[in-house]
């Protein structure tokens, strides 16, 4: 192979803008310096590749001097090369070989502040977008022998960095043989999110999450300890944590950092609050439409009587209430984080008393709609609170055909589909054991 001869060493980057190369001459004999401008660090080029190019006397010398660099490989032209200079290394190509030196860009990203699981006390910094970096947070929290990081690629495209992270004394062989099996079967051009790597893993049809997303590092080293595998995706700032059962994503960091007779019931409020968020609105309308005798009789007045001006049945009063929490929701979500809360809080009691007013909807409805969005809040983790959200719409449905029987149908099936479940071969419902326990 000639020393100049590109398009053969390096197929498919030759038209791109960021590709340098330079000629360098020894003794009448020439070699090509190539890399990416965007990925690697000049200065680091200049006093490692260039300096031990000053240095030779001839080429024989020159690469015997690149071979004394850290970070120096040797690959094979074609594709090798290609992903080397992906990764931001620069190659110096002889006549007969290719030289890889590891001259990539020092990362500028910072750990982040955690908001997506925030608590009054303990860490307050999430993890960063570089995979490095969030290694390093993760090795300086854990700093055990025993702590295993194995690196990956994924996305056929994207061919995004994955990191694998466990605890070799306590990590269960058969959870990594599925976890490596499951990675082998992924077919993606581009992944780029914590989340999206968690839905490929799993079941994307599930209704429960059964991968534990979070960004937060305390959490992230707790699993660890506990013998959970840990995966790490370059360019977003949260971990997935394997395998995850249901009590998992009702758990705060806050249970670990107070006294148990403080935590525990708060722990119970969040329980009470999922079901509220999954049975409140079904319950109203199977007792106000099929199951009045329920109440008392004086409560069931009252709530005739606000719902007098009403013009139809319940499960519309319904079906109204919760499309505008849940879009209020959403527009919280989409809306610049300054003017967010501010829009939606007004927006929703603008909304609340004028569909009052206008009777289109009753009060207790309205009182019945909030404590559903209120509880549903209490829910430490998004996914399993964005699951809870969509568990609901069905048990509305039965109450609407089948009253207080179709409910109770419901949730019989809902925790006969949740008993099914596993993450990773790890019932789906273990009751504070094992992955479920936190650690005193």
């Amino acid at each position: 192979m000639k020393p100049f001869d590109l398009h053969a060493a390096i197929p498919g980057l030759m038209h791109s803008g960021d590709l340098v190369s330079r000629g360098l001459n020894i003794d009448e004999e020439s070699v090509q310096l190539v890399y990416l401008s965007s990925l690697c660090d000049k200065q680091y080029l200049q006093s490692s590749i260039m300096q031990a190019f000053g240095d030779s006397s001839d080429r024989a010398d020159f690469k015997n001097r690149l071979s004394l660099i850290p970070g120096y490989e040797q690959v094979q032209s074609g594709d090798a090369a290609v992903q080397k200079l992906l990764r931001g290394y620069a190659l110096v190509l002889f006549p007969d070989a290719i030289c890889a030196i590891e001259s990539a860009k020092a990362s500028t990203s910072k750990p982040l502040d955690a908001t997506m699981e925030s608590i009054l006390q303990g860490p307050q910094y999430a993890f960063s977008e570089d995979i490095a970096t969030n290694v390093q947070i993760i090795r300086t929290r854990y700093p055990s022998k025993e702590l295993r990081v194995e690196y990956s690629v994924i996305g056929t495209v994207s061919q995004t960095s994955l990191a694998i992270l466990y605890d070799a004394s306590k990590v269960d062989p058969d959870v990594l043989l599925e976890l490596d099996e499951r990675l082998s079967k992924i077919d993606a051009e581009v992944v780029q999110a914590s989340n999206q790597v968690q839905m490929l893993l799993t079941d994307r049809y599930h209704l429960l999450p059964t991968g534990l997303v979070t960004d937060r590092p305390d959490r992230t080293v707790l699993n660890l300890s506990q013998g959970k595998v840990i995966l790490l995706l370059n360019g977003t700032p949260f971990s997935i944590n394997l395998p995850a059962v249901f009590f998992d994503f009702l758990d705060s960091m806050e249970d670990v950092y107070q006294y148990p007779w403080l935590m525990r019931p708060l722990q119970a409020l969040r329980y009470i609050g999922a079901c509220i968020t999954m049975t409140l609105p079904a319950l109203y309308v199977a007792f106000v439409s099929y199951n009045p005798e329920f109440f008392r009789a004086q409560l069931a007045i009252e709530i005739a009587g606000s719902r007098a001006a009403v013009p139809y049945a319940s499960y519309y009063e319904v079906f109204l209430m919760l499309f505008l929490t849940e879009a209020l929701t959403e527009a919280s979500i989409r809306l610049p984080k300054h003017i967010g809360s501010t829009a939606t809080t007004v927006g929703g009691l603008i909304l609340g008393e004028a569909a009052q007013q206008a009777g289109l909807v009753s009060s207790i409805m309205i009182i019945i709609a909030s404590s559903v969005a209120i509880s549903n809040f209490v829910i430490p983790i998004n996914t399993m609170s964005y699951a809870v959200r969509v568990a609901k719409f069905p048990l509305i449905i039965l109450a609407m055909y089948f009253g207080l029987v179709g409910i109770v149908t419901g949730i019989f099936c809902f925790v006969l589909y949740a008993a099914s479940l596993r993450s990773f071969g790890k019932p789906y419902l273990k009751l504070f054991s094992g992955e479920a326990k936190r650690s005193r």
